[in-house]
């Protein structure tokens, strides 16, 4: 998967209807700090992210899960806990998706129940997923993101230009937006801005915001199975710059539109003299469609609805396949109907034997590789020769059984899909009938999974970590959170009663408090009892432990096969051949460095060089406002420019690089040579008669259909 594609991906992924609709209500409330919190504290996690992608090529290149590297390493117990952590990480972002699409959508449409309004964003979400062949491709996630910019673009000229001198905007240029937001103050309190001014970055409200909006996210990206996939399915480099490249165009969508829309919601509120929407209305994130529909009227509207829909599009999709996996592929496969269910360590999963040790070469592992089997590519050959829908059975002797199983478990994961996806019904109803909130469950994240985020890394970064470490910082961090943040939302007048409950524990200070204690628990906890439970670990014994993660292989598609390109490999005679962890390493130095690099570097601009630089002025006059708002444009329009010119120029130069080849082969073929792919040859995944995972499948599908299409072109052309 190209650099384009990833980026695409992770924007796509990363625009939840929360980016959209909370990040104008903290602009609403704590001005332009708040959009750049937002903003700056949701891009550093992506970044960081890139590291854990590249050590975990390095030392897992056959992992397709983080639950994979926890069950290798720790064992049944921790696996199943960090299941249940993946599963809430999934169930709360779910939440945030249903309350801000039924909010919105209850406010545009009129006469709209939130039943038939849970059934619409049902129906989006399966929708979406199996037009994106139940894989919610690359490609259906370009589109999608590329529309959110053009609307994203569309609000901004609107607001700051007014081509075509709507009488309903007030505004029209920076100036205008800037004269009236100086004559509106915002509240006073121990929150309050400075000098009552939206226009200063000395606020307490927003700070306390950006805290709990790094700490949260760190747990959203870490503990979601979505961003691991993207992550698998680029190669290490690519992928690596496709983290960095994603995280600072997605940085432009909160950034330039909650700049836009919040500050147009504040400059309409002081025209009006009193402010538009009430403080729960402008918790459930309403703030960004009042300033569409007042601004734009029915295009507004249409432009909110859709991307508001897009947002849950592509995440809902996301979010319901990785529930999905998890239950197949970490539940139903690991424990209910395993393959082989006896199997132990370092034994290969088709024959029972051992795939390396020093005892007799006879009692070891000889499988050999499906991209080599002759036996398969006769079954290759005689699949595609059909053009039924029942395909016929796998003949091979050493791979039929286990490529029976591995569709078995695909039509369950379709079903699992479908299933989740209605079930995404009674939880938007709900969330909806006990009156939760945007702000709420946005803020309730962090505390509730943060805690996961350090033992997470630790399992791919520290071959130290142990069993209970972890357990014991997932575990104690979250309860430890849940406590404190229940302990102080008590404190306030009507303490934790039915009635106070989602005010009382939705207040800003619990929510910083549950916040930080969860994640700095987790942190401790884990690296404290690890040490106490394993002190000393010899150099072999690391080894030894990185080689369990090393063992996790598909033997239909061997990680030495995919990365043999990378490696320089030559062919081994069996899937389980690989090279030392030290080859691996030093091939994939440059993609390390490049990741500690940039997230060292955009973690201290984005947490401490920017905003340190604003405290430098207390309140921006016109020409600071101007200077900040005309950053946001330009932000916004080259991030749109990327991410819709780079992804579609890479996948056309490999479309025309796959052509030239197959000519090629085609040309041997007629001097007598081998057939096209007779050789087991790959080119970079996109040929593999077996592929990787459903992404590859879909990247297959649409590449054959293009050239399939400009080949017929070429030929009527002749």
């Amino acid at each position: 998967v190209s650099i384009g594609l990833t980026a695409t991906t992770i924007v796509s992924q990363w625009t939840w209807s929360a980016t959209l609709l909370q990040s104008s209500t903290v602009a609403s409330k704590y001005g332009i700090s708040g959009p750049y919190w937002y903003a700056g504290g949701a891009t550093i996690q992506i970044i960081i992210f890139s590291i854990l992608s590249i050590m975990l090529k390095t030392r897992a290149p056959g992992a397709k899960t983080f639950l994979q590297v926890i069950k290798a390493r720790f064992g049944k117990r921790t696996h199943l806990v960090f299941c249940t952590f993946a599963f809430f990480t999934n169930l709360i972002v779910m939440m945030s998706l249903t309350i801000a699409g039924t909010a919105v959508l209850n406010s545009l449409v009129s006469d709209l129940s939130p039943e038939a309004a849970a059934m619409l964003l049902a129906a989006v979400i399966g929708g979406y997923t199996l037009i994106g062949g139940l894989g919610a491709t690359f490609y259906v996630s370009y589109f999608n993101t590329a529309l959110i910019f053009v609307l994203i673009l569309m609000l901004v000229v609107e607001v700051f230009y007014n081509p075509f001198e709507n009488p309903e905007n007030p505004f029209g240029s920076s100036e205008a937006v800037f004269d009236f937001i100086t004559c509106w103050k915002s509240p006073e309190g121990d929150m309050g801005n400075k000098g009552g001014s939206y226009l200063t970055f000395f606020s307490p409200g927003g700070l306390v915001f950006g805290i709990v909006n790094i700490v949260g996210n760190f747990g959203t990206v870490f503990c979601d199975q979505a961003y691991w996939q993207s992550s698998v399915a680029a190669k290490p480099l690519q992928g690596v710059w496709g983290f960095i490249s994603g995280g600072l165009t997605w940085f432009a969508i909160p950034f330039t539109l909650a700049t836009t829309m919040g500050m147009a919601y504040l400059g309409l509120s002081s025209a009006q003299g009193a402010p538009m929407l009430s403080d729960e209305d402008v918790s459930r994130g309403l703030a960004a469609p009042l300033v569409a529909q007042k601004l734009l009227g029915n295009t507004g509207e249409y432009a909110m609805l859709f991307l508001i829909l897009m947002a849950v599009m592509s995440t809902g999709s996301a979010e319901v396949i990785a529930v999905a996996s998890i239950v197949i592929y970490d539940v139903y496969q690991a424990y209910l109907c395993p393959f082989r269910p006896n199997i132990q360590d370092g034994q290969c999963i088709l024959c029972g034997k051992f795939m390396r040790g020093k005892g007799d070469s006879a009692d070891l592992c000889e499988c050999p590789s499906a991209t080599h089997c002759k036996e398969c590519k006769v079954d290759t050959e005689a699949r595609a020769k059909c053009d039924g829908i029942v395909k016929p059975h796998y003949t091979c002797s050493v791979h039929a059984e286990f490529k029976e199983y591995q569709e078995h478990l695909l039509n369950y994961k379709n079903w699992c899909i479908v299933i989740c996806t209605f079930l995404s019904i009674p939880l938007c109803l709900f969330c909806w009938a006990v009156n939760l909130n945007l702000a709420w469950t946005y803020y309730f994240t962090g505390i509730l999974i943060s805690s996961s985020v350090v033992p997470i890394a630790l399992s791919i970064l520290w071959a130290r970590a142990t069993a209970t470490g972890v357990i014991a910082g997932v575990v104690g961090g979250c309860i430890c959170g849940l406590s404190s943040w229940l302990y102080y939302a008590s404190s306030f007048e009507g303490g934790l009663s039915a009635a106070t409950f989602v005010k009382n524990t939705g207040e800003e200070m619990p929510m910083l408090v549950g916040n930080i204690v969860s994640i700095g628990g987790g942190a401790v906890f884990s690296i404290i009892v690890t040490f106490c439970t394993r002190w000393k670990m010899t150099k072999e014994d690391e080894e030894m432990e990185w080689e369990k993660t090393r063992d996790i292989d598909n033997p239909l598609s061997p990680w030495v096969q995919v990365y043999k390109g990378e490696l320089n490999l030559e062919d081994g005679e069996n899937f389980h051949d690989r090279p030392p962890l030290e080859i691996v390493i030093r091939k994939f130095r440059a993609a390390k460095i490049t990741a500690y690099i940039a997230a060292v570097s955009f973690t201290l601009l984005f947490v401490c060089i920017w905003p340190g630089s604003m405290l430098s002025t207390d309140v921006l006059n016109l020409t600071q406002f101007n200077t900040w708002t005309t950053m946001s444009k330009i932000w916004a329009f080259i991030a749109a420019a990327f991410i819709i010119i780079m992804p579609f120029f890479q996948e056309v130069r490999a479309i025309m690089r796959q052509m030239v080849k197959n000519k090629e082969d085609a040309l041997r073929s007629h001097d007598g040579s081998t057939q096209p792919l007779a050789n087991g040859a790959v080119n970079n995944g996109f040929s593999s008669s077996t592929p990787r995972n459903k992404h590859e499948y879909i990247f297959q599908r649409i590449r054959h259909v293009i050239r399939r299409f400009l080949n017929h072109l070429r030929g009527t052309t002749q």
